[in-house]
Order: structure tokens, then sequence, then C-alpha cells
């Protein structure tokens, strides 16, 4: 029996208006979770589309089964096992041609969050582990933390959490471990807690925040495996399909503005080459120069919308 998702869609309306998803066509939801956006994505594809959902976690794909086919029945759907890093491999076994629509959002569910063996939470003890899918990784943060030199740690820390202490917290981590090894949340916290002075514990939330996001990212490759799946959701996308991605830290969102960016560039040559031979073609057109954010009253229902930005791409014809 597994826990149940209660997964609140970061988004919803700007999703649905910006994806614009029609009876009849193909929408991906690369990032699963509880179905929050699938269901509604569905519902209007249906009876004829079809909903592909995606997710690396076995809890979440099947409370998103049932959610869908309790609130979504006259749906067709296909759920798919694996991590939206290997999307051409994913979207091939599901013998699709094309995809109207492809939603990522990529902020961690919050049954991720909340169930505390997941080890994602700096508020309950459990093993420090941060695995999406513990049967295809075998990184552990447990293993970040306890084999990585001081000066990786650092450039973890400091790089994918922002983390403003983050030499001082590598250097704690490093002398407490040489005692004995770090496997637990709560031991952490306390080093963390111990490397961060007292003034600045009291502002910008929990001090292991930064620190537990930097980890998580370590050991799920997260930010390599974003820039795959957004380049392989422009391969698949048909002409005119959307692509809606929903970031939350800087990280992120300067990927996804990176990548739509660089698929959007047209000739690179100078300008006084008389012919173009770089070969560059614009593949999308970005639909959000400047990053969608929650409403107030979302972020007043829904804190973790707080820190939401949506960036919308569109696939361009070939042909045009």
């Amino acid at each position: 029996m597994t826990r149940e998702y209660r997964h609140v869609p970061v988004m919803l309306a700007e999703t649905l208006t910006e994806l614009g998803p029609q009876p009849g066509e193909v929408v991906c939801d690369c990032t699963l979770g509880g179905a929050g956006h699938a269901v509604e994505l569905a519902r209007r594809v249906a009876p004829e589309g079809l909903l592909l959902g995606i997710d690396q976690d076995d809890a979440a794909l099947e409370a998103a089964a049932e959610r869908l086919g309790r609130e979504a029945a006259e749906a067709r759907v296909r759920l798919l096992k694996g991590n939206f890093g290997d999307l051409d491999e994913l979207l091939v076994a599901a013998e699709v041609p094309g995809v109207d629509c492809f939603l990522f959002d990529l902020g961690v569910s919050s049954p991720q969050l909340d169930v505390p063996e997941r080890g994602f939470s700096y508020h309950e003890d459990a093993p420090l582990d941060m695995r999406m899918n513990s049967g295809n990784h075998t990184l552990t943060a447990a293993e970040v933390v306890n084999t990585y030199t001081e000066a990786d740690l650092t450039r973890i820390l400091r790089v994918y959490g922002d983390e403003r202490f983050a030499s001082r917290i590598a250097h704690r981590i490093v002398e407490t471990r040489a005692q004995e090894p770090l496997e637990t949340t709560l031991q952490l916290v306390d080093v963390i807690k111990r490397s961060i002075p007292a003034a600045a514990r009291r502002h910008g939330g929990h001090p292991a925040r930064k620190t537990f996001q930097a980890l998580r990212i370590e050991v799920n490759h997260e930010l390599d495996v974003l820039d795959r799946g957004l380049r392989a959701a422009a391969r698949w996308a048909n002409p005119g399909g959307r692509i809606c991605v929903i970031s939350y830290h800087s990280l992120e969102d300067r990927i996804v503005k990176h990548v739509f960016t660089e698929l959007s560039q047209g000739c690179t040559c100078p300008p006084d080459l008389p012919v173009c031979v770089c070969g560059h073609v614009p593949i999308v057109e970005v639909r959000t120069r400047r990053p969608l954010v929650a409403s107030d009253e979302e972020v007043a229902a829904n804190p973790r919308s707080r820190s939401a930005l949506m960036r919308v791409a569109v696939k361009l014809d070939a042909e045009g």
C-alpha cells in the first residue's frame, strides 16, 4: 500500500492555457507525480487523444493510475516508468510518431518531500538517501557527503544550492565524518547548523534547505537530465507542438532558457558572408521571453508555487 500522493498542481490554469491541449492530441506529462496536471490534460484530449505519463517512482505511477482511472476514465492513458532524461527511449517504446504537448514540472512532489524515509526532508530523521528512483541510481546523499572531497562538496553546495556558507559547511562535514560517517538527515542538519553563524540562521528559512537541494540535484544528476529531456522533447514535438516547463530555482530556469534560446536560434554566420555556412535553423519559437509566475492567490493557497517559473516554446514547422 503506497502513501497517498497529495500533489497540488502548480500553475495549473497557466499550464492549460499555454499548452492548449485539444481533443485527439497526444500529450506527455514528463513528471507525472500525483497526476494533478495529467488529469486535466487527459480530460481535454479525450476520448480519441492520448496521455503519456512518465515517472520513475513506483508509488507515483500507482497513485496516478488510480486517480486517472477515477477522474479521467474516458481518456486513453499510457504510463511509462522512467526518467525524462531517457525520453527518446521511452517514446520509442510508447510507439507514438510525435507529441503535441509536453509538460515538465520540475518540482519534487509533495510525498517525496513529506515521506521521511525518502531522505529529502530536513525536518524528519531518516537515512541520507535522496534518490528519486532507488532502483536505478546507486549514488546516495550519504555517499556524497562521506566520500566527496572538501573542494567538491564546496562546489556542489555553492553552485547547486547557492549556499553562502558552502565552504564552512563542507569543512565541517569533512571534520565530522572523520570521527563517524554521516548517515542520517538530522546528523547532517546538525552539522549544517553548527557551520552557519547564529545570526544568519535566523533569516532565510531553514538553514539546511540549500544544502539539501544541492545534494538532491547532485544525487539525481538533475541538470544533465533536464538538458537531455528538453532537447528530446523538441525532437519529438509535432509542428506547432508546445513545450511547457515549470522550474523552481535559478539553475533549472537558466538551463531551460539556454536550451530554448539555442533551439530558437537561426543562422549565426557573420552578416557579411554571402551564404550561410553554419547550417543553423530555428527549431522552436520561444513564447515566453520572461518566465510566467504564479498569481498572488495561488501563492497564498500553495506556498510551494512561490518560486515557480514557467517557460514555453512552440515547435516550428520544418517546411515553413
